[in-house]
Parts: C-alpha cells; sequence; structure tokens
C-alpha cells in the first residue's frame, strides 16, 4: 500500500507535488492546507485525510478536525499538524507512525520503534529551504517512509 504525504501546501498544489502523489492508494495531508481546493484535487487522485493546520481558520476547514488516525493494512498512523500537540505516547497506544507538518523541515526518523515523519511543506518555498513531499510504502506491517525533493 503506497500512502503519498503531503503538508503545508498553504492554498499551491504545485504540479510536481501532484506528479508525485500520482499512483498513491491513499493520501494524508497534515495541515495547513490552505484552501478545500486542494483537498478537492487531492481527492480526485485517492482518498484522502486531512488534519487542520493552525493557517485552517476559515468555515471550510471547520470540518476537518485537528488529528485523526488512520489504519492501513493493520499499520496505526496518527497525524497531526503541530508534533507538540501530540497528546499521547504512539508506542504505548499501537501507533506504528506519526504524521506531522508545521516546522516546514523534513524529518523522518525511528524513536521507541515509531516513525515520526514529516514531508516538509509542498506549498510556497520558505527561505532556502526545501520542498518536498513523502510516500509512506506500509508492507507486511511495515512501514517505509521516503521523502520527495521537488524539482520547483
Amino acid at each position: 500500500m503506497v500512502i503519498g504525504v503531503i503538508s503545508d501546501t498553504h492554498g499551491l498544489l504545485r504540479t510536481q507535488a501532484v506528479n508525485a502523489l500520482h499512483g498513491s492508494d491513499f493520501i494524508i495531508h497534515a495541515g495547513d492546507i490552505g484552501g478545500p481546493d486542494i483537498l478537492k484535487q487531492l481527492e480526485k487522485m485517492a482518498p484522502v485525510t486531512a488534519v487542520r493546520g493552525n493557517v485552517d481558520m476559515e468555515d471550510w476547514a471547520r470540518k476537518i478536525p485537528l488529528s485523526d488516525v488512520v489504519v492501513v493494512d493493520g499499520v496505526w498512523i496518527y497525524v497531526l499538524h503541530i508534533l507538540n500537540k501530540l497528546d499521547l505516547k504512539p508506542e504505548g497506544a499501537g501507533i506504528a507512525a506519526v504524521v506531522y507538518g508545521h516546522s516546514h523541515i523534513p524529518k523522518q526518523e525511528f524513536k521507541n520503534q515509531v516513525l515520526y515523519f514529516n514531508p516538509d511543506s509542498a506549498g510556497p518555498r520558505r527561505f532556502d529551504r526545501p520542498v518536498s513531499v513523502g510516500r509512506l510504502l506500509v508492507e507486511d506491517g511495515n512501514i517505509h517512509p521516503e521523502l520527495i525533493h521537488l524539482d520547483v
């Protein structure tokens, strides 16, 4: 199962991001969406789970949760926008991965056998930081993360 992961689009869904997410069985948007059209475009490619980011304050965003749990092939993935707002111990809750955004800094590391994954920002470039999305391959109960840097 291939899960496309995107965050911090801030209203900009780049063609390069769409191309990188093409072929995903499922897509996670980890917040700071920036507008409902972003989700509509992603939903044309695959089912989407999205969480609300700190800039998603308009009426359209109120129905989007601040956090969510996705179960893919028996693997539990906790999704939120700001990692510091994590309100549980993932390893104790049976969570295999925590997907987040907000920092605009890509990250993929395992702590206590839990993957912490931030795909970075896919929207407007900030300073000299990269623009990227991510992919999680779920296979035989294991998660294999990948960062995909976009040529923008």
